[in-house]
Formats: C-alpha cells, sequence, structure tokens
C-alpha cells in the first residue's frame, strides 16, 4: 500500500509542477513582454486573467457561480485530504503468527506495539518507548524511539533492545526476523552545578 501511494504521490507531484512551472512560466512571459505562442489567451503585460465577458458569462444562468464555487471548493477538500494523508504513517493492523502446527494466528499490531514499548521502556536507562509497526503482516519492521535518561549510555540501551525487547517479540510471534529502525535521545536535563 505504501509503495503504491509513493508511485502515486510522485505523479501527482510530478504532473502538479510540470502544470505550474508550464503555466507560471508562459504568464512570467505574457507580463513580461516576451514572445507567446499565439493560442495563449495572455499575450501582454495588460491582458486580464478574466475578461468582463468572462466575469459576466454566467450571470444569465443562476446555477453558474455557485456549480464553480461548489468545484474549487471541492478541489480544496480533495487537496487538503491528499496533504492529511501524507503525514498519516502506515501501521501495520495485524502480525501472522506461526502456530507451529500449520496454521497462522493474527496478532493486532497495536498489542504488539504495547508490549514492545513496555518491554522497551522497563530496561534500565530508558525514560520512555515509542514502538510502531510497518512492513507487511508477515513480514513486520518496527521502529521504535527511545527516550535516555541522562546517565543511561546510549550503546547498553540498544544492546539490551535488541537482546531482550525485540528478541522476545520475535521469539513470540515466530519471525525469522524483526528488522527494526531504532532513534535514541536524551531527555533534556538541566546542567548539573557543581560547588
Amino acid at each position: 500500500m505504501t509503495v503504491v501511494l509513493r508511485r502515486v504521490n510522485r505523479v501527482l507531484l510530478g504532473l502538479a509542477g510540470l502544470l505550474l512551472a508550464v503555466g507560471g512560466g508562459a504568464v512570467l512571459a505574457a507580463a513580461l513582454d516576451l514572445p507567446v505562442p499565439t493560442w495563449w489567451p495572455w499575450s501582454g503585460p495588460s491582458d486580464v486573467l478574466l475578461s468582463t465577458a468572462d466575469r459576466q458569462r454566467g450571470q444569465d444562468h443562476s446555477w453558474w457561480w455557485p456549480v464553480v464555487i461548489a468545484v474549487l471548493g471541492v478541489v480544496v477538500l480533495l487537496a487538503l485530504w491528499w496533504l492529511l494523508v501524507q503525514f498519516r504513517r502506515a501501521r501495520l493492523a495485524e502480525v501472522l503468527v506461526d502456530t507451529g502446527d500449520g496454521d497462522e494466528a493474527v496478532v493486532r499490531g497495536r498489542a504488539l506495539e504495547g508490549v514492545l514499548e513496555a518491554d522497551a521502556a522497563a530496561q534500565e536507562g530508558v525514560a520512555k518507548a515509542k514502538v510502531s509497526l510497518t512492513g507487511r503482516r508477515a513480514a513486520p519492521r518496527t521502529r521504535v524511539a527511545l527516550l535516555l535518561e541522562p546517565y543511561a549510555s546510549p550503546g547498553a540501551a540498544l544492546n539490551t533492545l535488541s537482546t531482550q525487547a525485540l528478541a522476545h517479540a520475535r521469539t513470540s510471534a515466530g519471525l525469522p526476523a524483526l528488522p527494526t529502525e531504532a532513534r535514541l535521545r536524551a531527555v533534556k536535563h538541566r546542567a548539573r552545578r557543581v560547588t
């Protein structure tokens, strides 16, 4: 799903960028009184975007301007929806677990995230942990963000995360591998004074 969304985003952004570049370049060329094609509606700096005849075209029909405003409103709402979708991260809803008898069970992604967060936050020197699952149901990936106490060693925290919390999740879900991206940050604290 995320690969398809990325491709659609690239195509839409490419088309929008091409359209804006060509249109903006042509308008700029007309505004600077540079030569423009004969079919281009604006040929000089004194031309206007909508002529008086264009603005008054819909006055005979009472439906014209409400339809124009409604269509523009729908375009704006679709653009806002598309923008909000860009910030939503694709989270894995469920993970397939091999039960060992040839069948598969399904574990909710949020449940596995919660267990991983609890295991990671319980380790020494970790103030807070945030885990999100991505990837496919049969091959999940994790993103772990650890907020470390000032005294914690990042190397030790990362080692404990991989040998305990991630190892427990991997073995309990029967996964051959659990690729993980870990981000470590330290808790903001005031410097201690030495007297």
